[in-house]
């Protein structure tokens, strides 16, 4: 019990651990994940999850890869399909069985027979959000490519398992004399089944949420078990069904407009994200040297193969005559990581193919691992230089979102665009949006907190948001809503957080940072701004540093931001206060008057730095 507990702990913390170094580092968090679990188990034989879980390893596997499906399928919203739904359902009606088909010809020539490598490359037409939305999450995408890959990699998935299924019970099947026709009607039927218990249980949750059948406090409770009894149930209809009836699940509910599940989001985001770095590390920790044994050359050959050869040609054949542009479907070929289905399943059919009889079940625990870290390993270190020479990435610089247009709001959306910030400002008033609209600012015209909003206005590019409406409470709303999506530390709105004991102040614990470190609210910067205050960016050197440009402005000034030279945004804050250096600028909402102040310059006459007054 307490080799389990330790276990449990070990795998913690090198799985967030995992996580929190590719933050710092930019560097893809699945390969992390790889190496710190290969090397725990292996290499180093910290623990072993085989020997600390038994039995117990593969369901608690395919619990957490239910419960993932789950979550990604509540991602899925139907409104993503309006630009993206004929590159999806193309990648799904043909690309699923030409990658089966190519995949069979590849793994046969590589070695395997039939009847093994057509089981194998039926897991092998997954991608997986386990390792796809990290990705995404970590490269800046344009919406298109990145809507295809997040839709393909999770509805896949449960597919993948089912091709595995059909040709695992087909050979099994064959030698009692029954036919190909006779053995998958019968499947197809046992999938229909287990998304029609998917439906009914979202179906389900989206009748009792609403009605207050079920209280708050029992709501996610009652969504994990219900995953956790949809899974099991549908697994007893047909193996590996229960991840086709967990990926529908989400899918529907995500589409049913069920208010509830708004307020559970992060909840079942952060459990995704502890399940993604657990599996990770187990998997990778429980690989064995003497599974590796048996791969060759000619193996190798296939990994480059399905890199090179069969993933493009799966991709590319698929969109053949659609309405994806040549460098996305390019970008599409490339990207095909696997992850945890590919080993887990794998895992799982090589065992039963062992006991039929076809020893060539042993080479594919080796061969999925292969799989998954060359692809992983390629794709996530390639994802960015790639999406860059196609003209995929997303806006390079970190954006600015504004929600209120006041002429104060307007003149911070001005003056963040003259330093190359990409700035949007939200209303829902077109005639307060006019002064934008004139000046040419970016601008949406729209409710924030609209849930179709987040479908028509791409939010992945901004790293900070800005609530400066007349309405403080209306404010405190939208930084509660979005601190989920930017971080809590990311959403600032005007105004002073007040004192907790008095009554008229909003709760600290919903309201955005505060903007100033003195507190102005909105009314203050709006008079501030009739008595002709305005926005000056400071720029600092080696020669002209902070406390020159504190000397230099106005005593009155006020200190807003400061942006990097690679566009990263720093507020002056009460509750942070960054350290500016050389090549940064800084944002002042400053008095009307500058006074003079001292900025280096070089002396023609002796090469020597000396300080003369310039204004500002």
């Amino acid at each position: 019990m307490e080799q389990q507990a330790l276990v449990i702990a070990l795998v913690g913390v090198l799985g967030i651990g995992a996580q929190w170094i590719a933050w710092r580092t930019g560097w893809p968090a699945i390969v992390l994940m790889l190496a710190a679990g290969f090397l725990a188990g292996p290499v180093l034989h910290v623990f072993d999850p085989r020997a600390a879980f038994g039995e117990m390893l593969t369901p608690m596997i395919s619990l957490g890869v239910a419960l993932i499906l789950f979550e990604g399928g509540l991602s899925l919203d139907f409104r993503d399909l309006r630009e993206a739904g004929d590159g999806v359902w193309r990648l799904f009606l043909f690309g699923i069985p030409l990658g089966w088909l190519l995949g069979s010809v590849g793994l046969h020539i590589a070695g395997l027979v039939w009847p093994v490598a057509i089981l194998f490359a039926g897991i092998l037409v997954v991608t997986g959000p386990t390792v796809v939305i990290p990705l995404l999450r970590q490269a800046n995408i344009q919406p298109r490519p990145r809507a295809i890959l997040k839709w393909e990699a999770i509805v896949n998935d449960p597919f993948g398992a089912l091709c595995a299924v059909i040709a695992y019970e087909y050979f099994r099947l064959s030698g009692n004399g029954q036919t190909l026709f006779e053995v998958v009607p019968p499947m197809i039927v046992a999938a229909v089944l287990a998304g029609a218990l998917g439906y009914l249980a979202a179906a389900a949750i989206a009748y009792l949420f609403p009605r207050g059948l079920v209280p708050e406090f029992l709501k996610v409770p009652v969504l994990l078990v219900a995953v956790i009894t949809v899974f099991v149930a549908a697994n007893l209809i047909e193996h590996e069904a229960g991840l086709i009836s967990v990926t529908i699940m989400g899918v529907s509910l995500a589409n049913m407009n069920v208010q509830s599940l708004r307020s559970i989001h992060p909840f079942k985001q952060n459990v995704a994200l502890i399940l993604v770095s657990g599996i990770f590390i187990l998997l990778a920790a429980g690989l064995k040297f003497e599974e590796l044994r048996y791969l060759e050359w000619r193996f190798g050959l296939f990994v480059l193969a399905l890199l090179f050869v069969i993933r493009p040609a799966t991709v590319l054949l698929s969109l053949l005559g659609s309405s994806v542009p040549w460098n996305e479907r390019l970008f599409l070929a490339w990207i095909a990581p696997r992850g945890i289905v590919l080993v887990a399943i794998t895992g799982l059919f090589a065992l039963r193919l062992t006991e039929l009889g076809y020893s060539d079940g042993n080479i594919l625990v080796g061969l999925s691992f292969a799989v998954a870290v060359t692809t992983i390993v390629a794709h996530g270190f390639t994802i960015n230089p790639v999406a860059r020479l196609l003209g995929l990435k997303g806006t390079a610089r970190p954006g600015l979102l504004i929600v209120g247009a006041t002429d104060w709001t307007v003149a911070l959306a001005r003056q963040m665009c003259e330093l190359d910030t990409p700035v949007m400002v939200v209303d829902s008033s077109w005639e307060r949006l006019a002064p934008a609209r004139q000046q040419g600012l970016p601008f949406h015209h729209g409710e924030i907190l609209n849930e179709s909003t987040g479908h028509d206005l791409d939010l992945s590019g901004f790293q900070m948001l800005v609530a400066a409406t007349d309405n403080e409470a209306y404010n405190t709303l939208v930084c509660n809503e979005f601190a989920h999506v930017l971080g809590r530390d990311a959403v600032y709105q005007l105004g002073d957080e007040g004192d907790e004991g008095d009554p008229r102040s909003l709760p600290q614990s919903l309201r955005g940072r505060a903007l100033f470190r003195s507190g102005l609210g909105v009314e203050e910067v709006d008079e501030r701004q009739r008595q002709g205050w305005a926005f000056r960016k400071t720029r600092l050197s080696d020669q002209f540093g902070f406390e020159d440009a504190k000397e230099a402005l106005p005593e009155a000034n006020q200190m807003l931001l400061l942006v990097k030279p690679n566009g990263n945004l720093r507020v002056f804050s009460h509750a942070s206060q960054p350290t500016p250096q050389a090549g940064d600028t800084i944002v002042s909402f400053s008095p009307p008057q500058p006074r003079s102040s001292p900025v280096a310059k070089q002396d023609p006459d002796n090469g020597k730095t000396r300080k003369q007054v310039q204004t500002i």
